[in-house]
């Protein structure tokens, strides 16, 4: 077990194991980041290790706000389970299920499993542990060290590798725990940088075969109930870019929909196979965007019935607005998006704040 701040120390499952059964010491809280959703992990890892555990609570993404509308979680997920551990219960323990992969979801996890070491540091002491003290709990650390102390990610790490040259986080929760420097040590679902992130992890769960049903799409801003009170709110104080079907006039996606991107070539990216004729002071780079893309929303009935590919309609009129394509599409900037939910500009009516004004003064 290795110290890291005060009150804050971090190991592996063997350091975990010696905590529990001697009741903590000066250890109050345990973070446990294991592959298995069980919170009865140290009974299935040696038959000789023996702590009884008392089971306070288990918190699923619906009920941490997550699994709705702002994560790539489905709402059965679980977030972590509580419990009470050691010979004498002494220890309150988070295991938080999360496997040590490029393409596993650390962000969605972070708000727990900060606030929990928050709540040890104040309470007591706590530790933090993976399986082998390399990966996982290097990676939680880390970006708790980025928050508490405004450190970037290289930062944090070099400072954890002071206390243990060894730690070596898996390259995908390093570029999320970059992600997370760059949105402000936060995880800010509306974010641009989050929404991508999001769609990087939805294209992986259907590459797997996972069922991605309606729950886990953004909520349709077409019905102002189903959007949700907060974004109504924050749209009456301050008008957003609104996207609507051209033909019946129906929305279709609002400005925080949108997922941005950085452009390319534009068609210059397609010159090799274009003649040489026409203007040759032709500016390809400033050709402007000719869709926009956007995250998956619950009027999608089309990509929720699971194709690889397919049209995107209007739900009310079946007016065709896009397409959709879990592998990607590119953009007319040169840009591949993957995987792209893409309307077309000339399939939808635009509606800006300043659009909006000059009508109503007219």
């Amino acid at each position: 077990m290795l110290f890291v701040r005060d009150r804050l120390f971090f190991g592996s499952i063997t350091d975990a194991a010696v905590v529990l059964q001697n009741d903590g010491g000066e250890i109050s809280h345990v973070l446990s980041l294991l592959s298995s959703a069980s919170i009865s992990f140290f009974s299935d890892w040696r038959s000789d290790v023996s702590i009884p555990t008392q089971e306070v609570r288990k918190v699923f993404a619906r009920e941490a706000g997550h699994g709705s509308a702002k994560s790539s979680l489905s709402p059965e997920k679980l977030i972590y389970a509580l419990e009470l551990a050691g010979p004498g219960f002494k220890l309150l323990r988070m295991a938080v299920p999360l496997r040590d992969t490029e393409e596993e979801n650390l962000l969605d996890y972070l708000d727990a499993c900060l606030d929990f070491i928050d709540q040890g540091r104040k309470e007591g002491a706590i530790l933090v542990h993976c399986f082998a003290g390399v990966s996982r709990s290097a990676a939680i650390i880390t970006a708790y060290l980025m928050r508490t102390e405004q450190r970037s990610q290289e930062d944090a790490l070099e400072s954890l590798r002071q206390c243990h040259e060894h730690v070596c986080p898996n390259d995908g929760f390093l570029e999320q725990l970059k992600l997370f420097e760059e949105m402000g040590f936060k995880v800010d679902t509306s974010s641009s940088l989050y929404k991508r992130f999001r769609l990087k992890v939805l294209g992986h769960s259907y590459k797997l075969g996972e069922k991605l049903d309606s729950s886990i799409f953004e909520a349709d801003p077409g019905l102002p109930a189903e959007a949700g009170s907060s974004s109504d709110s924050a749209e009456g104080s301050q008008p957003k870019t609104v996207y609507r079907c051209k033909k019946c006039r129906r929305i279709v996606a609002l400005h925080e929909n949108v997922v941005g991107h950085t452009p390319g070539e534009g068609e210059a990216c397609f010159e090799w196979h274009k003649r040489k004729s026409g203007n040759p002071f032709k500016r390809f780079d400033e050709v402007e965007c000719s869709s926009i893309f956007i995250e998956p929303l619950r009027w999608m009935t089309t990509v929720e019935a699971g194709a690889l590919e397919g049209k995107l309609s209007c739900i009310h009129c079946d007016a065709r607005l896009g397409y959709f394509n879990w592998s990607g599409i590119q953009c007319s900037c040169g840009s591949w998006i993957t995987p792209a939910f893409q309307l077309h500009k000339s399939k939808v009516d635009i509606s800006t704040p300043r659009s909006s004004r000059l009508h109503i003064k007219q």
